[in-house]
């Protein structure tokens, strides 16, 4: 970082920054925190202002400076209820004081991934007295740094690769020479020049992309799904229109004669559906401006991620509201005004009554009836799918009983406990969590189930008698997962063989492990595991036992598979172990605990916080956020598509038997009766839906592909949901035309032959 930053020539600015955990502790009030530990030219770079106070500068990156802390709005609001008195304030980290000095503005959501804005920066100089976690990591005393830098004017990425890459290269070469190998390990073979590493730059690498390109292709779907919507409006509007030009015939016809051109009156009826149009985008841009905060609140979009978001409605939006508004304005209005003003002067001057060719037969009209029943079933049957993925993630079997399950999580380590006090400390957690009344287990785990959190390592097996060369078997990265000894029995995860850990199997006993069902079949097909031996180096492929073989459970995600995956008595890795996830399970309501389990871990360290407080059931269902959130947006556009192309239906309907009066009054004076006047009318009515279903069928079945990475136990062109669809809109069809046809049915013949 300090070599790249004194290259000018292509960035004007290099920054650097480094998130990490920290216990915060602010008036004797201890809590688990954001934290990032930035360089002094971290908000220049930026050009971040300071709501009050000042940001981090130069002169306070290096280690001989007082340490200060410049804090988030968010927290700033949190902690200190945007007390201006904060300036000057004293609050710990990791055990560490820092002054706090600045608040960031509001909208300044930091350079990671958007909702992750740190609670609190402190120089980077302070990194080594708060990071007190190196020693869990891979290769102790190594950690992220990421940089990010500003380019010079005119300068364009491929130019400053080019000019940063060397430097770079260099910087590792030295590095990689002077790194001292451990005691009789080989010398790091020389490098040759086809293999250094290359410096890849790249805009927009981190922070806000990330999330722009993981929320995007559901984003674009909702996009899509809005559009379907926004047509089926418009060709109702589209319907309106036709049927408006046909009972303003005779009047077309009169302007017509008397000298005004076409082009004159296409203009005015134009003019009248832009003014519609725009009507109804400023009554949207009215409604967007209430709905978009229960929008975020209700559909609960990623948590913090996208509520900080906070999107507004500003120019941009204003100005692609009013340009969509005209644009579905022309586009749905020029058809029905070309088709008023394209009349024969004579029979329309000359006609007294009422036509029974209007709109209504139109191929015109009655295609925009089919393509809103085709827009509305592809709506439906997506909403389907997602709606039946999101039953059957929320029912798939998880391998452990998830009810009555209390999580949290605490990270002693950023207080400075190790080893045998770290071991102690989790005892006596244990001991008084247990003791509480109405809780029947208490364990923990390196990672909480269904949290998405997972550990992995490479696992090699003993050579095989038909190697020559006899090297360990690599098996690739299977899960790892560190328990307590009754983590099993308070999960509830059967045993299948052998046994579970004890509290005997700590780090002075031979290496044991537990292994599932999945991690058994991989390694010998499903036979007997009980005593085969394997390692986590090449070096060491016997080091490990395995003592059980459990069933599967799923780890980390619910939309997976339970993965191959090893349980590591905790005792045995200790000093790997740091914060884990308590699991409590009650014989009640587990919220109803939180309480006295808070109580029975503040007497034993009261600066030690619960972090991610929550049930089991709370956590699945977070994992399954995007899925809920889209199934209802998809099962609310839906239904409002289908209520559109209802309306739709019924008003083609309506408008025809109204223009078909003197027709049916014929025809049961002739000696139909009603019932076959009903049928004559529904039959219309449902056979354009048919045809609407055939070619929105067609269409799904397309386009449902586009979702098979968000489906989940179902197939995209699952028949159930497509016929239940189908059936839906037929019936919700039948009942659109049912009242216009009933209205046909009492039509009196002679009152209708006398009105013609």
């Amino acid at each position: 970082f300090a070599r790249l930053r004194e290259q000018r020539a292509a960035m004007s600015e290099v920054f650097a920054f480094a998130g990490l955990g920290v216990n915060v502790n602010v008036d004797g009030q201890a809590d688990v925190g954001r934290a990032q530990v930035v360089s002094g030219n971290y908000y220049r770079a930026l050009g971040v202002q300071p709501s009050i106070g000042r940001t981090i500068t130069d002169s306070d990156d290096n280690a001989a400076s007082t340490p200060v802390a410049v804090i988030s709005d968010r927290f700033w609001t949190r902690r200190f209820n945007r007390d201006m008195a904060v300036l000057g304030k004293q609050i710990k980290l990791n055990n560490v004081a820092f002054t706090v000095v600045g608040v960031t503005p509001p909208e300044f959501t930091g350079t990671g991934q958007v909702g992750t804005s740190p609670d609190i920066s402190v120089p980077l100089a302070m990194e080594p007295a708060l990071n007190t976690d190196r020693s869990r990591m891979r290769g102790a005393g190594q950690w992220w740094l990421r940089i990010m830098g500003r380019l010079q004017p005119g300068v364009t990425r491929e130019q400053a690769r080019a000019s940063l890459e060397s430097v770079f290269q260099q910087s590792v070469l030295e590095h990689r020479a002077a790194r001292v190998q451990p005691q009789g390990q080989p010398p790091l073979p020389t490098l040759e020049p086809r293999d250094y590493p290359r410096l890849t730059v790249d805009s927009g690498s981190q922070g806000e992309m990330d999330v722009r390109r993981r929320f995007a292709p559901q984003l674009y779907l909702l996009l899509g799904v809005v559009a379907l919507v926004l047509l089926i409006a418009c060709a109702n509007v589209a319907n309106l229109m036709l049927a408006r030009s046909s009972s303003r015939q005779k009047e077309i016809a009169v302007r017509l004669a008397m000298g005004a051109g076409r082009w004159r009156l296409i203009r005015l009826l134009m003019t009248e559906s832009l003014l519609l149009s725009l009507a109804g985008g400023v009554l949207g841009v009215i409604f967007a401006s209430w709905i978009k905060d229960v929008f975020l609140t209700v559909g609960n979009w990623g948590g913090e991620g996208m509520s900080a978001v906070n999107p507004q409605l500003d120019l941009r939006v204003l100005g692609f509201t009013i340009g969509l508004s005209l644009l579905t304005g022309l586009l749905f209005g020029i058809a029905p005004a070309l088709r008023s003003t394209r009349v024969d002067l004579n029979p329309s001057l000359k006609e007294t009554g009422r036509s029974s060719s209007g709109p209504s037969r139109s191929l015109l009209s009655k295609s925009l009836v089919v393509a809103q029943v085709a827009m509305s079933l592809l709506l439906l049957i997506g909403a389907g799918l997602l709606l039946r993925t999101l039953h059957n993630l929320q029912t798939v079997p998880v391998g452990f009983n998830s009810n009555n399950l209390l999580l949290f999580s605490v990270d002693p380590n950023l207080l400075g406990y190790k080893d045998t006090a770290l071991a102690n400390l989790y005892h006596q957690m244990f001991d008084r969590i247990e003791a509480v009344p109405g809780v029947s287990h208490v364990t923990f785990s390196r990672n909480a189930l269904l949290s998405g959190s997972l550990s992995g390592r490479d696992i090699y097996l003993p050579p095989s008698a038909s190697a020559a060369d006899g090297s360990a078997r690599d098996i690739g990265e299977q899960r790892i997962h560190h328990v307590r000894e009754n983590f099993f029995e308070a999960m509830e995860i059967p045993l299948v063989l052998g046994r579970t850990p004890t509290p005997q199997d700590d780090e002075r006993a031979p290496k044991v492990v537990v292994v599932n069902q999945a991690f058994a079949r991989l390694i010998s097909g499903g036979d007997q595991v009980i005593g085969q031996r394997f390692g986590f180096r090449a070096d060491k492929p016997t080091e490990v036992e395995i003592v059980g073989v459990v069933k599967d459970a799923k780890y980390g995600y619910l939309r997976e598979q339970a993965p191959a995956t090893v349980y590591v008595p905790w005792q045995q890795e200790l000093r790997g172990m740091g914060g884990v996830t308590f699991e409590v399970r009650t014989s009640a309501d587990p919220t109803t605990f939180v309480p006295a389990i808070r109580q029975a871990v503040r007497e034993v360290d009261p600066n030690l916080p619960m972090a991610g407080v929550r049930t089991q059931v709370q956590l699945a269902n977070e994992s399954l956020r995007t899925e809920r959130v889209f199934a209802r947006l998809l099962s609310l556009f839906g239904l409002l598509a289908m209520l559109l192309a209802a309306i739709g239906l019924y008003g083609v309907t309506a408008y025809a038997v109204s223009q078909r009066t003197k027709e049916i009054g014929i025809r049961m004076a002739l000696g139909a009766q009603r019932y076959d006047v009903l049928k004559l009318v529904l039959s219309q009515g449902l056979m354009l839906t048919i045809i609407g279903v055939v070619i929105g069928t067609g269409g799904a079945i397309w386009l449902t592909r586009l979702m098979k990475t968000m489906l989940f136990g179902i197939s995209a062109t699952d028949p159930v949901t497509f016929i239940a669809i189908a059936l839906l809109l037929a019936i919700v069809a039948m009942l659109a035309s049912y009242v216009p046809a009933r209205r046909a049915t009492k039509v009196d013949p002679l009152v209708a032959l006398r009105y013609e």
